[in-house]
């Protein structure tokens, strides 16, 4: 059974900083790819930030380049994400995403291919 522990959501100030953790039980690969989503009430989801730990690579959604950054925790199957400058538009569900796998992320939108999702953890960004 595929277990998500997610954590780090909250209300901060605009310009401020969270750090959003994930970790993952269940699976038996050394290899995976595992990332974040955001979705807003009656959008789309919207791919934040991914890794694989088959080659390192990562991927980004284009709002959050170079404000963002998403690395690997000690255990396996543990992912950070630190959001940095944080603006009103970054106010989301942030799920976390995995998916056991022996290929990249890059170029990828940290979406398709990620089968797995947790329930999410609120982000809201507000003065």
């Amino acid at each position: 059974q595929v277990e998500f522990v997610e954590s780090g959501g909250g209300l901060v100030q605009p310009g401020g900083s969270l750090r959003l953790s994930c970790t993952v039980s269940g699976f038996n690969s050394d290899y995976y790819a595992m990332g974040w989503v955001r979705q807003v009430p009656g959008k789309e989801p919207e791919g934040v930030a991914c890794l694989s730990t088959s080659d390192g690579s990562t991927a980004f959604g284009d709002p959050v380049k170079g404000r963002f950054t998403i690395s690997r925790g000690d255990a396996k199957w543990t992912i950070y994400l630190d959001m940095n400058t944080l603006q009103p538009e970054d106010t989301a569900r942030y799920y976390c995403v995995a998916d056991p796998r022996t290929r990249g992320v890059a170029g990828t939108n940290c979406i398709v291919g990620m089968d797995y999702w947790g329930k999410g953890t609120l982000v809201t960004v507000s003065s």
